[in-house]
């Protein structure tokens, strides 16, 4: 990892930064990772951008949203290497699409993320709304610091979301590098997520589930937000309980009813655990989190400064009425907040600020900055595996049945249909 100076400056750069554009930005996932702690070590659990200038589609970009046999691609057209990242429903993969005749445009081999979703554990625990919500979103939201959906695919056994590689890994582990940020570095990584949500919640689009693990960091350093399976279209309220415990607002813990506003909560814990090392609310166990969260008192370090400070409290704020984010102007009253005083909001939008952290790599496809998990099996991918078996020995392996034909779930045409 390359850091730069630790103080980044957030106003127009005299010298844009120029922006390589790759040609995997013309064909992105997000991971679902296990869930990490959150406590710092040796802790333990006692003691603008104008709203009306980024405009909400009517509808999906026609080239962004594709089943890959639409775009010629096929799940034999890619090599698999590296796990990213493990989670309830499958993993992470990173794949090269290799260079094909029938590809003539494509000079180099690409890298890509490949989100492997199994089926019949999707249904099990019906998590079929989440998986349509976040293919979904991701079609729709087209957004500098989003990651993107590339195309689908599916066989018997999983669905397939082919998502751009975002090479810097986890904000999380940097973090966890870093101990924690100066108010600098923090101001450029809340600043890139404001305009996120703004652009979401102009949409109707609540995220639900901010945390540095869901924050990846783009070679140049800038913000990718990913994880979109727990994103809902609100107009008014919802009342489901999703998120990570020590990030959920308190109208989510006491089903109240939620919406935009709890991610501007979600936000104000984001900024705290960036500059304090640890989140103002952590337990041994959800319930005791819980607790602290409806009881609303939390203890800020010394070395965060009183702006800061203030910034944090007016985003953990109970009262929904009075909570930063939330009230008549929307995004445009978190912008105008004495923290973030001098920024340049469209700059910012248009990567034009010098990022606090440049991730080191050696080369496409390096790794190195992500955790390391065990390889993972072609045979628990069987699109895969035929497809390679074709191309090696000329023959197809038995396929297996298909879990989502079976009448033990109810559900599985409903995947079929909507990925």
């Amino acid at each position: 990892m390359t850091q730069a100076p630790l103080a980044p400056d957030l106003r127009a750069s005299s010298a844009p930064l120029a922006s390589a554009q790759s040609e995997v930005q013309h064909f992105t996932l997000d991971e679902d990772v296990k869930g990490k702690s959150r406590l710092p070590p040796g802790a333990s659990s006692t003691p603008e951008a104008e709203r009306g200038r980024l405009k909400k589609p009517t509808s999906p970009p026609a080239d962004v949203l594709r089943r890959g046999e639409d775009l010629g691609l096929s799940l034999g057209d890619f090599d698999m290497l590296d796990t990213l990242g493990t989670g309830t429903f499958g993993r992470v993969i990173l794949v090269r699409l290799r260079v094909s005749p029938s590809r003539p445009h494509q000079t180099q081999p690409l890298y890509f993320a490949l989100k492997v979703l199994e089926k019949s554990t999707v249904v099990r625990l019906r998590q079929v709304e989440h998986v349509n919500s976040e293919r979904s979103t991701l079609t729709h939201v087209q957004h500098p610091f989003v990651v993107n959906l590339f195309c689908t695919f599916q066989d018997e056994a999983n669905l397939y979301m082919l998502l751009e590689f975002v090479q810097g890994g986890e904000l999380f582990s940097h973090l966890r590098r870093a101990g924690r940020f100066s108010a600098d570095v923090a101001r450029f990584y809340v600043a890139n997520l404001v305009l996120v949500l703004d652009h979401l919640h102009q949409q109707d689009i609540i995220y639900r589930d901010l945390k540095p693990e869901n924050l990846l960091i783009g070679a140049d350093g800038h913000i990718k937000v990913t994880d979109f399976g727990f994103a809902k279209y609100v107009q008014d309220r919802t009342f489901t309980l999703c998120g990570t415990p020590e990030y959920l607002a308190p109208e989510i813990i006491t089903a109240t009813g939620h919406g935009a506003a709890a991610d501007w909560w979600a936000l104000g814990v984001l900024l705290f655990e960036l500059l304090a090392g640890y989140p103002p609310f952590f337990a041994d166990n959800p319930l005791e989190i819980y607790e602290k969260i409806l009881h609303g008192k939390f203890a800020v370090p010394g070395h965060i400064d009183p702006v800061a400070k203030d910034l944090i409290r007016r985003f953990l704020t109970a009262d929904l009425t009075q909570r930063l984010g939330n009230l008549r102007n929307g995004a445009r009253d978190v912008m105008s907040h004495p923290w973030f005083e001098g920024v340049d909001w469209a700059a910012v939008e248009r990567k034009e600020i010098q990022a606090p952290i440049i991730p080191m790599t050696n080369m496409p496809g390096d790794t190195s900055n992500f955790e390391r998990f065990p390889a993972c099996s072609l045979e628990s991918m069987p699109g895969v595996l035929r497809a390679v078996t074709q191309r090696h020995y000329g023959y197809e392996p038995e396929r297996a049945s298909d879990p989502c034909k079976s009448s033990a779930y109810v559900c599985g045409e409903e995947l079929r249909t909507h990925v």
